[in-house]
Order: C-alpha cells, then sequence, then structure tokens
C-alpha cells in the first residue's frame, strides 16, 4: 500500500516512524516531510492549501490511503477534497474539524450534548466581552475563537489581563483567529489529553498523555505549542476514562452525526480533572504535538490498520495494544521561541543521542544542507524516551540531550515532573 503522509512537524516525524513499521506499507511520501522523515521515506513538495495538486500527485503514484497530519489542512477542507476523488483519508471533514476551527462551535457543541465544560460566553465584539469579563471577575480565561498555533488562550489572573487580552484578540494580535472571542470559566484541576479514534459512530480509546505548555521550567513564561510530554498521564485512572468516555466522547460523537458531520478521525480532548469529574477544556482533531511523539512510543499494534478503521467505518473490527513502560519527550527550541529565533543553525551529535535503543529523536523544524542538519523552525527535536518508570524514562531523554551539540536551542529541565513527584511519593 502506497501511503502519502501531510506534515512537516515532530508530530508526523512520529506517525511516518510508526507507519513505515507496518508489513502492509510498500511506499510512503511525506508532504513536505523535514530531515529526519526523508532518511526514511520519500519528501515531496506539496503545498498542503493545493487540494488538486494533492489529488494529482495521489493518482500519479498510486497513492490509497492519506493521513492528514496538521490541524489547518483539514480545517481547509483537504480530508473533503481527498474524499471526493475516491481515495481513503484519515482526518474529519472541514465540517468536523470546527471541533478545533472554532472554539465556539465546540461550546455550543457542549451546550447541545450536554458535555461537561466551563461556562463561557461568545463574543464578536471587544465591548461585550469586556462587560461580560467585569460581570464574571477574575481569573478567567480569554480565548480566540480559530486557530492560533496554540498561542490563542490568555489565562488571565487579573481583570485587566482579561481586558486586555480581550483587546488584544480584537486588534488583530492572532490574525482572523481573534474575530471572534470565547470568554470562560477558570477551572481549576489538573489537565490531561486524552486520545481516541472515532470512525463517526464507533470509538477506539488510544491512550492519555500530559503536555508542558508554558516555555520554562516550573511552568513560567508564555504559553507554546507544547516544550514536552509524557504518557500515560497519571490522573486518568481507568474509571476516569470510562466516565469520559461516556460523559464527553460519546455525546460528542452522537451530536455530530446528529447535525450531519459525523467525525471521522482522532478526538484530542483537552480536559480538566476537575473535584467534580472530567470537563472538556477543548478539542482537537489530530494527534497532538508533542504527545504524538510519546503515544507512538506506547503503541504496540501495527498504526495502519486503526488509522484505516476510521476511514473504513470499521473501527469495531480493530483494537491498539500498547507497552505498559511510561514514555517522555522533551522538546529542544531555537533560543527566542516563541518570540523571534535564529534559523538554519546547525545541530552535531544526534547519532551519538539516539544510541540508546529506548531513545528515539523525532525531528520537528530541521532541515539538511550540504551534508549538515540546520535548524529550521521553532520547535526543532523532541528527545523521546521509553522505560519501566517515568523518572527513569526521563533521565534516558536528558542523558541524550547531553550529547547534543546545539549552542542554540534551549529545553526545559522539568518535564514529567508531576508524574515523577507521585513516583516518589510511592
Amino acid at each position: 500500500m502506497n501511503i502519502l503522509l501531510i506534515g512537516s512537524g515532530g508530530r508526523e516525524h512520529a506517525l511516518a516512524w510508526s507507519l513505515a513499521k507496518s508489513p502492509v506499507l510498500n511506499e510512503l511520501f511525506v508532504a513536505p516531510g523535514n530531515a529526519g522523515i526523508e532518511q526514511f521515506a520519500k519528501c515531496v513538495a506539496l503545498d498542503p492549501t493545493d487540494h488538486r495538486s494533492i489529488v494529482e500527485f495521489c493518482r500519479l503514484h498510486d497513492i490509497h490511503f492519506v493521513v492528514v497530519g496538521p490541524e489547518a489542512p483539514l480545517v481547509d477542507g483537504l480530508a473533503d477534497s481527498i474524499e471526493h476523488a475516491d481515495i481513503r483519508v484519515f482526518g474529519p471533514s472541514a465540517a468536523a474539524a470546527q471541533l478545533e476551527g472554532s472554539k465556539g462551535f465546540t461550546k455550543d457543541m457542549c451546550a447541545r450534548a450536554n458535555v461537561p465544560t466551563a461556562a463561557y460566553g461568545r463574543f464578536d465584539n471587544a465591548e461585550a466581552a469586556k462587560a461580560y469579563v467585569r460581570e464574571q471577575g477574575a481569573p478567567i480565561v480569554v480565548k480566540a475563537d480559530g486557530l492560533a498555533a496554540g498561542k490563542g488562550v490568555i489565562m488571565a489572573m487579573t481583570e485587566q489581563e482579561a481586558l486586555d487580552a480581550v483587546d488584544s484578540c480584537f486588534d488583530g494580535a492572532f490574525g482572523d483567529a481573534g474575530a471572534e472571542v470565547v470568554v470562560e470559566e477558570f477551572l481549576v484541576g489538573e489537565e490531561a489529553s486524552f486520545f481516541v479514534l472515532s470512525d463517526g459512530v464507533h470509538a477506539l480509546p488510544l491512550a492519555t498523555a500530559q503536555d508542558h505548555k508554558r516555555a520554562f521550567d516550573g511552568d513560567e513564561g508564555p504559553n507554546t505549542g507544547g516544550m514536552g510530554a509524557y504518557s500515560p498521564a497519571p490522573v486518568m485512572t481507568r474509571e476516569m476514562e470510562e466516565r469520559v468516555m461516556k460523559e464527553i466522547i460519546h455525546p460528542t460523537i452522537a451530536d455530530m452525526k446528529a447535525q450531519g458531520h459525523p467525525f471521522k478521525g482522532v478526538f484530542y480532548a483537552g480536559l480538566m480533572i476537575t473535584k467534580g469529574g472530567p470537563k472538556l477544556i477543548e478539542y482537537n482533531v489530530r494527534f497532538g504535538d508533542p504527545e504524538c511523539q510519546v503515544l507512538m512510543m506506547r503503541l504496540k499494534t501495527d498504526l495502519l490498520p486503526i488509522l484505516l478503521g476510521c476511514a473504513e467505518g470499521t473501527l469495531d473490527q480493530v483494537d491498539a495494544e500498547w507497552y505498559k513502560d511510561p514514555a517522555i519527550t522533551v522538546v529542544m527550541a531555537s533560543k527566542g521561541y516563541p518570540g523571534s529565533y535564529e534559523k538554519l543553525t546547525e545541530i552535531k551529535g544526534l547519532e551519538e543521542a539516539a544510541a540508546d535503543p529506548d531513545v528515539e529523536i523525532f525531528h520537528a523544524g530541521t532541515v539538511s544542507a550540504e551534508d549538515k542538519l540546520l535548524s529550521n523552525g521553532g520547535r526543532v527535536l523532541n528527545i523521546t524516551a521509553r522505560a519501566p518508570t517515568v523518572s527513569e524514562a526521563r533521565d534516558k531523554a536528558y542523558a541524550a540531550i547531553e550529547k547534543i551539540d546545539w549552542p542554540e536551542g534551549f529545553y526545559r529541565q522539568d518535564i514529567g515532573w508531576r508524574a515523577v513527584e507521585r513516583e516518589k511519593q510511592g
């Protein structure tokens, strides 16, 4: 089977790495890919916004299945275009992708389906949003409605911060994503990510993870796309997973089907585990980045039949097996990220860093030039390890980082701290 994977980040490197192990795979193409992916797949220069060119490429190269990695092409309707060409695709339709493309859409779905979530208001002008902020008080959360690369959420601890965040959104800080704003209740609890596949009718729970959004140690600094993650999330017990499936996932699948746009793909449910139980913070409609990296390190089953089950409506006929050992990933980013940063700085030492068989280094923002590996983005490398405990996996990941020669990079040194503390407490 020939497969085309869309994307160029650490998530796509992890998916490509997992798909490449499938005995069913014939040839794997990745568009556009990165320097790590090109070591075992054919990277091709395709523009995800040019749907016609992608369909033509699929026909020319006898592509049987397309896996769409990032959210933007899904919201843009790439899965629809591929499906209309009678090619199987993993990823939701544009209508279903609104679960990530519009936070307001998701909040309204929660209200219809009685999915537990934070109280909220939707606003298309600053004055109404600010009036709601003043009425509710702080702390409070201000969210740009659309896609903002993980940076459109402001956790305002004071009323003034919230008012400034509203102005920032409507003044264009997040582009078109801030044309509407959702202001919602500040939830207290522990966050977790839960990944569940859906074929529009059936659901297959995958695994849980916790990520670290803040740029610096101690959960300080600005929000980023994610500076590290680990799986499983200890707070997500079997009982809690069952509650999430019953109270959040199944009602969502039923509502999306009832609305005429059944969801086919992966639910990435961002959850807050409160004293009263699980509440949905947000949905993403693709695998998390960097959560996908730890999931793929723990997945024992062939990934390809599982993803095909979503596309073909046969998810009830497949299953996923997992290594019990936890996995952790630490992101190395360019100094300055998530602000401005230098590109095309040389990275050395990856071969030595990945010598441990329990360590994989997934590239996120890299390019090769004249036999050199160069940085080509904000988040650049994902050093990922699996071991019998989170503490051991963390030690393996940081030992690998010590061997990487990249003065222009930085990373958090406390990834997995919650899980490590739990292990210490027995």
